[in-house]
């Protein structure tokens, strides 16, 4: 599994604190239609945060209940981290279509 935490010392001004950067890479799908409606394999997303403030625990993933957006020429998405980051559901729209349901497992 492509999957790390670390924790780095960072300093300036004045202050230091501590960031957390939380990488993965999740196997991932998407559905369209209505909700009984099959799912679909999707390309995998590889994910990156950093934060300060411990918004992502030095421990792991991010705890559920985490929601993360993206937006960008190529699309975007809303997704809501579960089972302590091993997995997310949400939305996705990519250019020239419509909004799709989009969930992912962390690869193992």
């Amino acid at each position: 599994m492509l999957f790390n935490v670390y924790r780095r010392a960072r300093s300036g001004e004045g202050f230091s604190s501590e960031e957390t950067v939380f990488m993965a890479t999740y196997k991932t799908q998407i559905q369209w239609g209505n909700p009984g409606d099959p799912w679909h394999d999707d390309q995998a997303l590889e994910i990156t945060i950093a934060n300060r403030n411990a918004v992502i625990p030095s421990n792991g993933r991010p705890p559920t209940g985490t929601t993360v957006s993206w937006s960008g020429p190529r699309g975007n998405a809303t997704v809501t981290f579960f089972d302590d980051g091993a997995s997310f559901s949400g939305t996705a729209q990519f250019p020239g279509e419509g909004p799709v349901s989009y969930r992912g497992q962390a690869t193992s």
